[in-house]
């Protein structure tokens, strides 16, 4: 099957003294478009297996929203809505919306110090000052507390929106926690086609639970960062994809959905 592919090239300036020495054509690859999965694109069209070549390090969600997916190191996480997380087995399993790239260290920063989700994201923008630029993000250690959340599975078609399915999310509470977060910080110009501001799924230790992130205080970790300089979109060759609404403007869902709560 053909799909279009649309590439977007970014220059990026970034601070002297603080990179490795190889900083170019680091690429963030989107199989699907965000705004088209928050109003019911469900239906999985890429491979997860065709994944790995596209990058090592990412998130997504898994054919018909079965839970999340996280991928680190080249392997692929699925986080099922009971809870249940391990490695994807099949990897001809479909995604209707993923993004991933190979990760290439780029800034190392190591915190020893409690803060909250709001705290965090706020001492990563005085890392990463360009707010037009991407950015991959690792954060590897010891967690005070996270809450994850996974959705379960739709069945029928036509679906409804995601954010109509807040209702339906489950919840998970960690206390005292070793894992891995993985996520980005993208920029405003890409709400829509992908999901603006922070995204982080997570992977414990075990690799045996995950989510998406709704909340988190971090105590010991070591932040890593990829530094992102092109965007390539993948974009599904369907009907549905085809007569989908994108005039609708669905930020506010977006926000709704990543946060788990309207």
């Amino acid at each position: 099957m053909y799909f279009p592919i649309l590439t977007l090239l970014l220059t990026l300036s970034t601070p002297g003294g603080q990179l490795a020495k190889d900083t170019t054509h680091h690429q963030l690859f989107t199989a699907g478009v965000a705004s088209g999965l928050m109003g019911g694109l469900y239906d999985g069209f890429y491979p997860i297996d065709s994944l790995a070549t596209k990058g090592d390090f990412g998130l997504g969600a898994p054919d018909k929203i079965d839970g999340e997916l996280l991928f680190l190191d080249g392997k692929a996480y699925q986080t099922q809505y009971t809870g249940k997380t391990t490695e994807v087995s099949h990897r001809q399993q479909l995604t209707p919306f993923s993004m991933v790239n190979f990760f290439h260290t780029d800034l190392t920063f190591t915190v020893h110090q409690s803060m909250d989700k709001a705290a965090l994201y706020h001492y990563l923008d005085s890392l990463l000052p360009n707010m037009n630029g991407l950015y991959a993000i690792h954060i590897k250690g010891k967690f005070s507390h996270l809450k994850t959340r996974a959705f379960p599975p739709v069945h029928e078609a036509p679906y409804p929106p995601l954010a109509g399915m807040l209702g339906l999310q489950h919840f998970f509470q960690f206390n005292a926690c070793t894992g891995d977060l993985v996520g980005y910080r993208l920029p405003a110009y890409m709400d829509n086609t992908n999901i603006a501001g922070y995204h982080f799924h997570y992977l414990s230790d075990a690799r045996d639970a995950g989510g998406h992130i709704v909340d988190v205080a971090i105590a010991d970790v070591v932040i890593t960062v990829s530094i992102l300089d092109s965007y390539t979109l993948q974009i599904p060759s369907s009907p549905a994809f085809d007569h989908f609404d994108f005039k609708q403007n669905r930020q506010e869902d977006i926000k709704s959905v990543e946060k788990g709560s309207k």
